[in-house]
């Protein structure tokens, strides 16, 4: 939306304001960027998530700062896209009775379409399964393969939990899967945890290292030198896990989004 003069030179009111502008890059391409001024911002910032991108001004930065901090990164938001974007085949989504594979555990499964009397998802030795009535919508589909990832990701995690209750001072009060937009996980005051579904299509140590952090959020309520100290005790290879969601993260969160989008 256009902003006047009159808006340049006025000072924000102290909420949230939100419009979308557009980003020419390089090779002609034009991106939406949401832009978002917080009252909370202490600078200027451009993030990328799998939902695109984000340029926060905080309550004193006049937009033309704002545009020309946009224009000076154009090539990292172009490489921080290129990173995050699914492969062709998965942006594509879940195709009923042509999609070919699956991501599970980090690796790319068969998925094998055979007719059924009742919509269902399993692992076999040969790959996942789908039984599927004549007459089942997508829309169907994509609540039974959320349906099976989440009964996956909660096996891993019923193997894993046992092993690392000793040492703490009580268990999750519930571990629930949700669809996040930039955290895999977090841990709530009251000892509820969350961690995000994207993490069954990852390699199991990489999801394994996100429940050992959220537990030692029950020892410590930060990420001070101790609560490190408390990760690895535990999982000594946490740094290169870290490096793994640095790496594949928003491919995992994409391909994700993309399978169960209505």
């Amino acid at each position: 939306m256009p902003f006047s003069l009159r808006q340049l030179l006025a000072p924000a009111p102290n909420k949230l304001q939100r419009d979308v502008l557009e980003l020419e890059l390089d090779d002609g391409r034009r991106l939406s960027v949401q832009r978002v001024r917080d009252p909370r911002a202490r600078r200027l910032k451009l993030s990328v998530d799998e939902r695109g991108a984000r340029l926060t001004l905080p309550l004193r930065a006049s937009l033309a700062a704002g545009d020309r901090f946009l224009h000076e990164h154009r090539h990292w938001l172009a490489a921080q896209l290129q990173r995050q974007a699914p492969d062709p085949v998965r942006a594509a989504g879940l195709q009923p009775g042509s999609t070919a594979s699956l991501p599970l555990r980090g690796q790319e499964l068969p998925l094998l379409w055979r007719p059924g009397r009742y919509l269902h998802l399993q692992r076999e030795d040969a790959g996942i399964v789908v039984q599927q009535p004549e007459r089942a919508s997508a829309a169907a589909l994509r609540r039974a393969l959320r349906g099976f990832y989440e009964a996956e990701a909660r096996a891993d995690i019923g193997r894993w939990l046992p092993a690392y209750l000793p040492g703490l001072p009580r268990a999750p009060r519930q571990v629930r899967l949700k669809i996040m937009s930039s955290q895999w996980g977090s841990l709530a005051a009251d000892g509820s945890m969350a961690l995000d579904l994207a993490l069954v299509l990852g390699r199991p140590s990489a999801f394994e290292y996100v429940l050992v952090h959220e537990l030692c959020h029950l020892l410590q309520a930060n990420h001070s030198p101790a609560f490190w100290h408390e990760v690895e005790q535990r999982f000594p290879a946490w740094r290169e896990e870290r490096r793994y969601f640095h790496q594949h993260g928003r491919q995992l969160k994409a391909s994700l989004r993309a399978l169960l989008a209505d």
